[in-house]
């Protein structure tokens, strides 16, 4: 058997290595030739050159779009600003480390959040939280969540709003950056300062170095949503001064939207006050017009010729005020298990007036189809699975426990919008986990020899036994037959429904 060795040797006798790999575009397998002296050339230079405090390493999704060309230009202004000593600036808000990300004029453009430094984080810079967990450890945290990983719930958010064709939550991306105004330990920054004093001492000896300066941090990368204020504020301002018609159902319809997005996620920190709304006015009537409708005003007015209140048109679109949604904070959700001890984590949006209007007939005709859909349930599981495996803590039982309380919650929503329920309704509704289980290979064989028999001896058989099911409900959808979303089929995988207790106190 004749083994091809990836290296050859070209005609001016340097040394290359052929690589295999698929094209993004095409997606057919393709071959590239790497030189052997370009490698060693590049193991000797440092990541970090002489004045740049910034790595980035953008993960997941890798496919190129409209939004990840946006996202990559507020990437490059990033460098640029942190190079140019504009350094991220740290919120005080929150129960973990998060950092506001400026360009090179001072604007906001930004929100990245590292992994180190969330409430579970070594590095959190909140001291009320280390005394918290130093001093209450047992009231510490969410029990129901997977430590450290709210980094990738924040992407996994963004990911799920942009498969459901949401369009709620800014674009955000798992990214490694650097700046000396992210938390390190003394030890860190000692090493990081006496590499630099002798690479700038000893230049040859530097060029050995693997990194300068501080080591870059994995976090989520959000941009920022410029114009917006907590949702608290602009409903008591709407509860006081009443919207347009238009603006009202426009308000209504990306309401339902967030209630979609948190309900599938299992969102565990939805107040209020993490939510934000955008509220354009409308230009100025007179503003608006140009000079000609000015002057012809004008003449009607001399002429006497003023239209009438009651023949009066409607207002335009430029007159109506624009209301967005957007929906931030998603770093605590996807839990592997249900609130099912002395904190029910509830959402708080079920509280409002809005909660208690059925779902409309837009929502249900835009998400019904997709989580009904055995086909788009598996490619989004698969999609978050490559997502949540780049953690190096990712455990495989834990992601499918995950995935277990979010195919339930799609059961539910979709079960809530073919009744067209309500949003209170919804969250009313008993939780249930769609668990993916294997079949064992004794009842594997007994449905192969049920299926050989005649149709009559079959339902006899069935009668006689009482039920066909006889370890649970199986369910087809939303979980989504028997594909893997590792990209395997396993044909003795089947799902089942299992509705685990809920604490008595809780309401929602």
């Amino acid at each position: 058997m004749r083994i091809s060795s990836p290296f050859f040797i070209s005609r001016s006798g340097d040394l290359f290595k052929r690589t295999r790999f698929v094209d993004a575009i095409t997606n057919q397998s393709a071959t590239n030739s790497i030189k052997m002296t370009d490698i060693a050339d590049a193991e000797r230079t440092p990541l970090l050159n002489d004045g740049q405090d910034l790595f980035y390493m953008p993960v997941f999704p890798s496919d190129d779009s409209v939004s990840n060309a946006k996202f990559n230009e507020v990437l490059h202004e990033t460098i640029e600003a942190i190079n140019c000593n504009v350094f991220p600036e740290r919120i005080y808000q929150g129960s973990s480390g998060s950092y506001f990300v400026k360009n090179r004029n001072g604007d906001k453009i930004a929100v990245f959040k590292p992994k180190d430094e969330e409430p579970y984080g070594k590095l959190n810079p909140k001291w009320t939280k280390w005394m918290h967990k130093l001093c209450c450890p047992c009231f510490f945290g969410r029990s129901c969540l997977v430590p450290n990983q709210g980094y990738l719930s924040e992407v996994a958010a963004s990911l799920v709003d942009e498969r459901m064709g949401l369009n709620i939550v800014p674009t955000t991306r798992v990214v490694k950056l650097a700046s000396k105004t992210f938390n390190y330990g003394a030890a860190a920054r000692a090493a990081s300062k006496t590499k630099q004093r002798v690479a700038d001492r000893f230049p040859d000896l530097g060029r050995h170095f693997h990194r300068l300066g501080l080591p870059p941090k994995v976090g989520s990368f959000q941009l920022f949503a410029s114009g917006c204020q907590d949702a608290y504020y602009w409903l008591n301002r709407f509860n006081a001064e009443s919207l347009p018609e238009e603006t009202q159902k426009s308000l209504q319809l990306q309401f339902e939207k967030l209630v979609v997005l948190d309900y599938i996620i299992r969102n565990t920190d939805r107040g209020n006050d993490n939510w934000l709304i955008r509220y354009e006015k409308p230009e100025e009537s007179e503003a608006a017009q140009s000079p000609q409708e000015n002057a012809l005003v004008g003449r009607l007015i001399d002429h006497g010729d003023v239209p009438s209140t009651s023949t009066s048109q409607a207002p335009s679109p430029k007159e109506i005020p624009k209301v967005t949604v957007v929906a931030i904070d998603n770093g605590l959700a996807f839990p592997f298990k249900h609130p099912d001890e002395w904190r029910a984590y509830p959402f708080y949006w079920a509280w409002l007036p809005m909660a208690k209007i059925p779902f409309s007939e837009c929502i249900c005709e835009h998400v019904l189809p997709r989580i009904s859909d055995a086909h788009f349930v598996n490619e989004l599981v698969r999609d978050l699975y490559k997502l949540f495996k780049t953690d190096p803590g990712f455990d495989r039982r834990t992601f499918e426990k995950q995935m277990a309380v979010m195919r339930g919650q799609m059961l539910n929503l979709q079960r809530a919008l073919r009744e067209r329920k309500t949003p209170l309704e919804l969250v009313q509704t008993p939780v249930v986990a769609v668990e993916r289980e294997k079949r064992s290979i004794t009842r594997r064989i007994r449905e192969v020899a049920r299926d050989l028999l005649p149709p009559n001896a079959r339902m006899s058989r069935l009668v006689s036994t009482g039920s066909e099911h006889e370890d649970g409900d199986d369910l087809a959808s939303p979980s989504g037959g028997e594909d893997e979303f590792d990209g395997t089929s396993s044909p003795g995988d089947h799902f089942t429904a299992r509705y685990p207790r809920r604490p008595f106190f809780t309401r929602f």
